[in-house]
């Protein structure tokens, strides 16, 4: 019941928390982590940063427990969604205009709200409002949004500019860090993942979300470059002893000539797949990264060996440039043979990186060299555990 002195009803929003945790159970632990914070300068609810909810007595009041529900799932979509954390990613003018990412972050969530069944209370942001298509991302629908809209303020935990309502980071009650919110979001979208394998049913909007949070995805031209660079200071890591070089120790010891250590540069070969299957694009794109990152570690020139291969190695070269190197073939695949070839030479790679979709097969033994595959284009096959691999995807990053 409501507080005879005009306070918050907190059975009612309690009601209603509990019927959106019953209905939506994947959501239940984000919902119960939030704060509850009575506030009657917030004008609805609304979240901070700190997962605290600011909740109006009035509107409490004024709203059915069906749809004070659909807020509560509304509000902790904005936090498990990372919002406030997105939006300081965007360009420095948007993020002044945190009532017009506000709203775009509304058109993100709504769209997938509404089509889950759940009610919201009348006057609610949907795309179709702005002509515009559900199922987009926040980032998609801000461009694209009238200049001047103004909507509810949904907080900092939104668009992540404090609002005037919102209590000071150590004052109220708890809500939740950062690492129990990344704990949060992980914990939800394993939920949703169990929850969509019982019942098969759920919003398009939370389903790209899981898969985010569960498998997310990487840049694969960060992830391609720390692999080779990784490879070449592991295969360069080998020290030895030379007399080409004295040490400097030498002139203190009459008649005796020390060695000097060195560390030598490895030799690494380029195995590309050039079956028919494989696109031009993805291979010079994955073949300039290496090339790339092989000059900044000083492996260049007659140290770098490019084998053009399908099932059999059709051209060989020594490159400095990807415009040097000579991609023939077109027919099978088998990698086996272009990696044999490598390790075959009479300077022998420490480093063997192939370029392939991954439809081929594999070597039985683990090579001695560093083996890495960097796997170009969608649903290509794992290969076998000592190959480090990297996934090049065939979308832009």
């Amino acid at each position: 019941m409501t507080d005879p002195r005009g306070g918050l009803d907190r059975t009612k929003l309690l009601a209603a928390r509990y019927r959106a945790a019953h209905d939506r159970p994947y959501l239940a632990s984000a919902l119960y982590a939030l704060g509850i914070v009575e506030s009657t300068a917030v004008p609805t609810m609304g979240v901070d940063r700190h997962w605290r909810c600011y909740v109006s007595p009035a509107f409490v009041d004024a709203t059915p427990v069906e749809e004070l529900a659909g807020v509560w799932i509304h509000e902790v979509a904005h936090l498990l969604r990372d919002h406030h954390g997105r939006a300081g990613r965007l360009p420095a003018a948007d993020q002044r205009d945190h009532y017009r990412v506000n709203v775009a972050q509304d058109c993100e969530i709504n769209d997938d709200v509404l089509a889950d069944g759940l009610r919201l209370p009348p006057g609610r942001v949907e795309p179709r409002l702005y002509g515009l298509s559900d199922g987009q991302l926040f980032e998609q629908y801000l461009p694209a949004l009238p200049p001047h809209v103004r909507e509810h303020d949904c907080g900092s935990g939104a668009h992540g500019t404090s609002a005037p309502w919102e209590l000071p980071r150590a004052g109220g009650p708890d809500g939740a860090g950062e690492a129990e919110a990344q704990a949060l979001r992980r914990h939800t979208a394993e939920a949703m993942r169990a929850h969509l394998r019982s019942r098969g049913t759920l919003p398009g909007g939370w389903q790209r979300w899981a898969e985010q949070v569960l498998e997310p995805t990487v840049d694969w031209r960060q992830a391609l470059t720390g692999a080779v660079r990784e490879a070449a200071a592991w295969a360069g890591g080998a020290v030895d002893y030379t007399y080409r070089r004295p040490s400097r120790r030498t002139p203190a010891l009459r008649g005796v000539v020390l060695p000097s250590l060195r560390r030598p540069l490895p030799r690494v070969a380029v195995v590309v797949d050039t079956s028919g299957s494989m696109g031009d694009a993805e291979l010079a794109a994955a073949l300039g990264e290496i090339t790339g990152v092989l000059r900044e570690v000083g492996v260049r020139g007659n140290r770098v060996t490019v084998l053009a291969c399908d099932a059999d190695v059709h051209a060989v070269s020594r490159v400095t440039t990807t415009e040097q190197v000579t991609l023939g073939g077109g027919g099978g695949t088998d990698m086996r043979v272009g990696i044999d070839a490598a390790l075959a030479s009479p300077e022998r790679p420490s480093v063997v990186i192939v370029l392939t979709d991954g439809f081929t097969p594999w070597p039985a033994e683990i090579p001695s060299c560093r083996l890495i595959a960097a796997l170009i284009g969608e649903g290509a096959p794992e290969p076998p555990h000592f190959v480090e691999t990297v996934r090049v995807t065939t979308a832009p990053v």
